[in-house]
């Protein structure tokens, strides 16, 4: 057993979470940088082991609600639960998706018809990106189109997840935000730096479930989370 897939009695989970590790996460420009040091250390005598976290509510695999772009958008702590937990999902296989790609309505006709076939509100987009995670091609990943993202909102669709750094395109002079207007100014909600989505869509399962809960963060914009997807054929 490996440790991105747990085996229960009962049902085989994929964990969809980057591991946070300490100068191996990255971070867009003026993101805190995650770091974990140990404030209380049992070999020093302490009574017992307590770290100190350093991160931002866009650290790793995290959340984003309408609040991250919107003054008035709803904030992570207020964020509609149902949408995130056990919740139905499709993936969409977009690994054929280069550099800087981008992903059109054409792309996602697949994924549409068992979106409406399951009444799932969850996509989650696999375009193999996380394989350059903490490398400097991470930057480069395909991206969304904005027209793409509104007929999403039109199908029912309210939570996207990308193994990427953002739906968006992002080049080193600047990064685009149409996706997130968007989607966000719909009261959607977007989650970011997925891991494993190849080893979902090579499952096989038909009745992809997924929990993507966020930190009860009181006013804030975001929340790293720990993503997992399980088979909820029953």
């Amino acid at each position: 057993m490996t440790a991105d897939v747990l085996l229960n009695h009962a049902q085989t989970i994929i964990d969809l979470t980057h591991p946070l590790v300490p100068g191996q996460v990255p971070a867009c420009a003026g993101h805190p940088c995650y770091n974990a040091s140990l404030a209380l250390s049992l070999a020093n005598g302490d009574f017992a082991n307590v770290h100190t976290l350093t991160l931002g509510t866009h650290t790793g695999t995290h959340i984003d609600a309408p609040y991250h772009f919107f003054p008035d958008g709803t904030t992570v702590d207020r964020l509609d639960l149902s949408l995130l937990s056990a919740a139905p999902a499709v993936v969409a296989d977009l690994r054929t998706k280069g550099s800087r790609g981008c992903i059109v309505w054409d792309d996602l006709a697949d994924a549409a018809e068992e979106i409406n076939r399951r009444r799932a509100r969850v996509l989650l987009l696999c375009t193999g990106w996380s394989r350059n995670w903490n490398t400097p091609k991470y930057n480069q990943h395909p991206f969304l189109d904005a027209d793409a993202a509104r007929c999403l909102m039109d199908l029912g669709v309210r939570v996207i997840g990308l193994d990427t750094m953002s739906p968006d395109k992002v080049t080193d002079e600047e990064e685009t935000a149409d996706v997130h207007r968007v989607f966000l100014g719909s009261g959607g909600i977007i989650v970011e730096n997925l891991n494993r989505l190849d080893v979902l869509v090579d499952s096989g399962w038909r009745n992809i479930t997924v929990s993507l809960l966020p930190l009860n963060l009181g006013g804030c914009d975001g929340s790293p989370i720990r993503a997992v997807a399980w088979d909820g054929t029953q």
